[in-house]
């Protein structure tokens, strides 16, 4: 069986080759995430309201947290939390479908014809929606909390671009990995929940100790949740040197995981 040609090259003569049939299963994914319940898209914006009203409440009132040179309101928190808690969110939901992400659909597996190389992807846009609500939220309470609409907002698209690329480089690795190795879907659930807690979601960067403080910044979150809050709340251009070395990590990562997938689905039809 012949197998495009494994790495970038290949991934996007495929992506463009398939792009319509990318759309279409990007748009039934986010339509089946929203099938069946009553208020239907509307949880992509309550849900993270509602998460963040509960960790406002106890880091706020039980906990208190403070970001330097704010306010230290309440709604002004929210605000910071929110954007950490999108970010983390398309992490987490893109992790938690990965490692049975090939064994669920596995009727694409056995078709020749069918680009299994981009499942990964598939599976990681529809995160995009949440994050589009909540990004509207945010810059809607920062309008009414702070009086403040940032022109800098332009370069939230510079910002998760190579962030998106990581997550699916990742998640192509676990897919793969995952129809070999089963217990792949019982680890992921405390690593999702360690890096939010080794990422500034619920705290600034520099309340961070010393001695955890080199952990917290080489964390993968950490740098894209500080970046956007500088470009949606803060109103500060982003670290474009940070980007480029983001960027250039990213694609080699990228390029690495689309070698990987595509001399790990060589077995995918005899084990599934």
């Amino acid at each position: 069986m012949k197998y495009p040609s494994s790495g970038l090259i290949g991934f996007f003569r495929s992506l463009i080759v398939h792009r319509e049939l990318c759309r279409r299963l990007i748009v039934r994914e986010v339509t089946q995430r929203f099938r069946g319940s009553i208020l239907g898209v509307f949880w992509a914006i309550l849900t993270p309201l509602l998460t963040a009203a509960v960790f406002t409440l106890i880091f706020t009132g039980v906990f208190p947290t403070r970001w330097p040179g704010r306010s230290g309101g309440s709604g002004d928190f929210a605000l910071l939390l929110l954007v950490g808690l999108a970010i983390h969110s398309v992490f987490a939901d893109a992790m938690s479908r990965a490692p049975s992400l090939i064994i669920s659909n596995m009727s694409y597996v056995k078709k020749v014809i069918f680009p299994i190389e981009l499942l990964p992807v598939i599976s990681v846009a529809p995160t995009l929606v949440n994050l589009f609500f909540v990004l509207m939220i945010v810059v809607l309470g920062n309008i009414i909390i702070n009086e403040s609409l940032h022109w800098t907002i332009i370069f939230f698209p510079l910002i998760i671009l190579p962030y998106l690329m990581l997550i699916s480089a990742v998640v192509s690795v676990l897919a793969a990995l995952g129809v070999y190795i089963r217990d792949m879907a019982m680890l992921v659930p405390p690593v999702v929940m360690l890096f939010m807690f080794l990422s500034p979601v619920f705290y600034p960067l520099q309340s961070v100790p010393e001695s955890w403080r080199l952990l917290v910044i080489l964390n993968p979150l950490t740098f894209i949740v500080e970046q956007t809050r500088f470009v949606v709340i803060f109103g500060e251009l982003p670290d474009f040197f940070g980007l480029s070395i983001y960027y250039f990590i990213s694609i080699i990562c990228f390029s690495f995981s689309c070698w990987v997938f595509q001399r790990l689905r060589i077995g995918f039809s005899d084990v599934i």
